[in-house]
């Protein structure tokens, strides 16, 4: 999804461990989309300042990196849901993705052709182009909320890796406030080093993400003032 280098991720922070290094990613390999719950993840926090834009990167090998990134935004979960799902409107709103094009679309899946720029060091400039698989997950209800996710997963593109999860959760029982989160595992190119698009990418990741809130929370007081 949101692909320019669609790669949502955030700050300096880089979360390492006493040794210097970065934690390792809490990754099942049978199933690189399936990100299990571990004491690395995001949880949700009723502390969680709305201008905050939560992102940890994990260093998994040599030239890969998982990203984790939350934002609390002020809409429905199924507001922000049909923003994420309006796959061909993404580039719209979304500042560093150039196109967005929808190639197939069946129940709860879709193929996107989506394109991103980068802007690099020294002037230089990276193109993404990826094709991307869509997997839209079940609504899962729980005791004071509820929970669905948008697995991603690149099958031909400019990366060696390019898959993750979207994910709206409804936070502290509120149903006008949603907890959006992206998680992304990339791995670039042999030529191009991931340490030499971090630095860039984190300040992507934060207007992104954004921009998704930003329009969301328009959405959703239109509706709102639509239905009083």
């Amino acid at each position: 999804m949101a692909k320019k280098l669609h790669l949502l991720l955030d700050t300096r922070a880089y979360h390492e461990n006493e040794s210097g290094n970065a934690p390792e990613a809490d990754i099942d390999d049978n199933d690189p989309t399936s990100y299990k719950q571990g004491s690395s993840e995001m949880q949700l926090d009723s502390e969680f300042h709305d201008t905050i834009i939560n992102i940890k990167i994990e260093k998994i090998e040599k030239n890969s990196r998982l990203i984790r990134s939350m934002i609390r935004v002020h809409a429905s979960v199924l507001t922000v849901w049909n923003l994420l799902t309006d796959y061909e409107r993404l580039a719209d709103f979304i500042p560093g993705l150039a196109l967005s094009q929808l190639l197939e679309k069946r129940e709860k899946f879709a193929r996107l052709y989506q394109i991103g720029e980068q802007n690099l060091p020294f002037g230089l400039k990276f193109n993404a182009k990826c094709t991307v698989d869509c997997f839209e997950r079940d609504l899962e209800i729980f005791p004071g909320g509820c929970r669905q996710d948008i697995d991603f997963k690149m099958v031909e593109g400019d990366f060696q890796i390019f898959e993750g999860k979207w994910s709206v959760e409804q936070a502290d029982g509120e149903v006008s406030i949603t907890m959006l989160s992206y998680i992304v595992h990339v791995k670039p190119k042999m030529w191009l080093p991931v340490q030499l698009v971090e630095g860039r990418l984190c300040e992507e990741i934060k207007r992104n993400l954004s921009c998704i809130r930003e329009q969301a929370e328009k959405s959703f007081h239109v509706t709102n003032a639509m239905l009083q």
